[in-house]
């Protein structure tokens, strides 16, 4: 297990002074840490808590750029009965969450349903493009969203995505059918084409800026198929296929840990990504799933199916941005 960068203290007064410290960055500190976590619902698991246990593994490893996944509150705490729009706590206080872990801005991408992705950071955040997709079949249907942060005179194009997660396609009629043709597969697709298409691909020198994507694919990747020992024209690649074939971006789990499989989910699958351009793989010092006391094992409610704290893994990445 990789160490934090700010260890858990016995006592909350050390505690909050070693976070304030860790939350200020010094002129001389050029790492940029980033953290990715489909947190599911909301972070369902420590709504009842206060989101304290959370706010605190937030503060152990003191990221300087987040970005969630299922961002917003839809069952109430412990349970799997849904929240009145009125009454959800998350995204409308996503200001007060993020403070108890050293950020001051945070904002939101483009979502039509339960599951927007938020970004929060350090740094100041502008919204490139809040991504909802195009009726009638180019709909992005958890939406996704185009920040930039800028970093010691650096500009960081940071794209967010949760794609369609059934087995049948979006808005499809008979979705038994829909399954014997791979229909969720490609429409994954679809939401990926049009996802690179309004970020990525449109930018003429893309290759050579630092361009970060990050979020839950709900798909597969053929760099992984000595694990799963699919055929090769297995529906699932199509995702990673197409960011393979039609954009410069290098997929940073893969790329580090060449030939080993690593699951991010509370199953056997790796579905979360993080992929960055080669101006910015090239400055990483460290990448990993995160795999610690709070994160691995996740625990299955049998009364919800959900899990505790998350049925994912979170993805943490160093650079080193002088």
């Amino acid at each position: 297990m990789k160490a934090p960068r700010i260890l858990r203290t016995i006592a909350a007064a050390i505690l909050a002074i070693v976070v304030a410290v860790g939350c200020n960055k010094s002129e001389e500190d050029t790492t940029l840490r980033v953290l990715y976590w489909n947190f599911q619902n909301g972070m369902w698991a420590d709504q009842t808590n206060g989101y304290n246990n959370f706010a605190a593994w937030v503060q152990e490893y003191d990221p300087d750029i987040c970005i969630w996944c299922e961002a917003q509150t839809i069952y109430k705490g412990s349970t799997n009965e849904y929240c009145a729009p009125e009454e959800r706590y998350l995204v409308d206080n996503w200001g007060a969450l993020a403070a108890k872990f050293g950020h001051t801005y945070w904002e939101k991408g483009g979502h039509r349903d339960n599951y927007p992705q938020v970004i929060t950071s350090k740094f100041p955040i502008e919204i490139v493009n809040q991504i909802i997709g195009e009726e009638p079949d180019r709909v992005v249907t958890h939406g996704a969203g185009h920040f930039r942060v800028e970093f010691n005179g650096k500009k960081l194009n940071i794209v967010t995505l949760h794609t369609w997660p059934q087995q049948y396609a979006y808005r499809a009629e008979d979705k038994e059918a829909s399954k014997a043709e791979n229909g969720g597969d490609k429409y994954r697709l679809k939401e990926m084409e049009y996802i690179c298409k309004n970020t990525i691909e449109k930018a003429a020198n893309a290759k050579d800026e630092y361009w970060l994507m990050a979020g839950d694919f709900n798909s597969r990747s053929r760099v992984d198929n000595h694990f799963y020992k699919w055929t090769e024209d297995d529906t699932r690649f199509l995702v990673h296929d197409y960011i393979k074939e039609n954009t410069p971006y290098i997929d940073i789990i893969a790329e580090r840990f060449p030939g080993e499989f690593q699951s991010t989910t509370a199953g056997k699958s790796r579905i979360d990504f993080i992929y960055c351009t080669a101006p910015l793989y090239e400055r990483i010092i460290d990448a990993y799933v995160v795999n610690d006391a709070w994160t691995k094992d996740p625990v299955r409610d049998e009364k919800t199916n959900f899990h505790y704290p998350s049925d994912h893994l979170p993805i943490l990445v160093d650079y080193e941005m002088k």
